[in-house]
């Protein structure tokens, strides 16, 4: 079993545009837009926030069960620990891990559209602060081959999760609301500037 997640985010400025230029290159679309509700647990104290590791259940057409380890940004590309697998019931799997002690600090939900192409998964994400791609495969080497036939600044690549930006964000924009949510973001304009980051597409 593979455990390791390798991947880079991209910011876009131009979805439309970049998902016809992933699909002008041959990608195949593994699954069309899915709507994602995901959950981010942790325990009364905080201590899985403070050790960079990360519990999260997520509901799109399936429930998933996830822990992320501390990632490693010190390279080309963000590596960390993944288990991931799917639970048969989301609400069932919520209860269980409530009745464990680990209380919810986050909601945050996006819709993601997933194509491969290369071996690489690509994604297109819209995040409730703008849009984004992810580029995940089996090696460093890999995601910058395919980073390259996109046409894509390497050096705007972010090793960011969506979680520390909407952090970085919050203290930017002085944000006081807890969930990364479409609803919460509704009527703010967000600039790359204020997430820290650059368009990749251009």
């Amino acid at each position: 079993m593979n455990d390791q997640e390798i991947e880079i985010k991209l910011y876009l400025s131009d979805m439309p545009a970049f998902r016809r230029r992933v699909e002008e290159q041959g990608a195949i679309l593994i699954e069309a837009r899915l709507h994602e509700v995901n959950l981010r647990y942790d325990t009364p104290d905080g201590e899985l926030t403070r050790t960079a590791q990360v519990l999260r259940l997520r509901q799109d057409n399936a429930a998933h069960l996830t822990y992320k380890g501390k990632g490693d940004t010190g390279g080309e590309v963000y590596i960390r620990r993944e288990i991931e697998f799917i639970v048969g019931d989301f609400q069932a799997a919520r209860a269980f891990l409530e009745a464990l002690g680990y209380v919810i600090n986050l909601m945050y939900e996006k819709y993601r559209i997933t194509y491969k192409l290369d071996g690489v998964l690509v994604t297109l994400d819209e995040m409730p602060f703008g849009n984004f791609s992810e580029l995940e495969g089996p090696d460093a080497e890999s995601i910058r081959r395919v980073a390259e036939k996109l046409g894509v600044n390497w050096e705007a690549r972010i090793a960011d999760s969506y979680t520390a930006l909407f952090t970085r964000l919050k203290n930017v924009l002085s944000l006081t609301f807890r969930d990364l949510s479409f609803e919460n973001f509704n009527g703010i304009t967000v600039s790359p500037q204020a997430l820290g980051v650059q368009p990749a597409d251009i």
